[in-house]
């Protein structure tokens, strides 16, 4: 079944090609792939990111705040870079373009998940406190996907590289990983001091 990929803002998007069209955005972007591709660049596969808050028991149920929209840079059959925008008092502005592993392991989630029978609908989620970010699959394909929560139907898969004991590129129900990011993200006990 096939991914349900929701339509960026169209702000967003002629951001992302109005800085792939700028010579200066792409020679300042610090992305050798970028700069060396051959014929011409496309943006695809807009995906909402979100990041991922209040993930420890303590401080409730957990909360996504949607921070921009990343689209994959593709020259050719596959993605050499990608780029992310950002919502501003003005809209939706181009914020930049990077390379790395992110960019295929983001890739090849996608492709994995397009084998899936059900439909998903794709977006990003990140948890800075990790360093790890997901493709999270979204159960509701209609939803709106600038807002919501991770729910019980979705999935999330840790890209690569992703934090140890956690593997990539393994689809995991929600309850499932939150139960894991929880006892990480948790505050180690305190010790008595022996001396007291």
């Amino acid at each position: 079944m096939p991914l349900h990929v929701p339509p960026a803002p169209a702000p967003a998007l002629r951001s992302v090609l109005t800085a792939l069209g700028s010579p200066t955005a792409v020679r300042e972007a610090r992305t050798p792939s970028l700069k060396s591709a051959q014929g011409p660049l496309t943006a695809e596969l807009p995906l909402p990111v979100h990041v991922l808050e209040h993930v420890t028991a303590r401080s409730g149920a957990p909360r996504t705040r949607l921070t921009g929209w990343r689209f994959l840079i593709k020259g050719g059959e596959r993605a050499v870079a990608a780029g992310e925008t950002t919502l501003t008092a003005d809209g939706w502005v181009f914020s930049y373009f990077f390379e790395g592993p992110y960019v295929a392991s983001t890739e090849l989630a996608l492709r994995q998940a397009e084998s899936m029978t059900t439909p998903y609908q794709p977006r990003l989620l990140s948890v800075p406190e990790l360093y790890m970010l997901t493709l999270w699959l979204h159960a509701d394909i209609t939803a709106d996907a600038s807002s919501g929560v991770p729910g019980p139907g979705d999935l999330l898969v840790p890209l690569a590289p992703a934090p140890p004991g956690i593997a990539a590129h393994r689809p995991h129900r929600v309850a499932d990983l939150l139960t894991v990011l929880t006892h990480r993200l948790a505050p180690a006990p305190r010790l008595k001091n022996p001396a007291a």
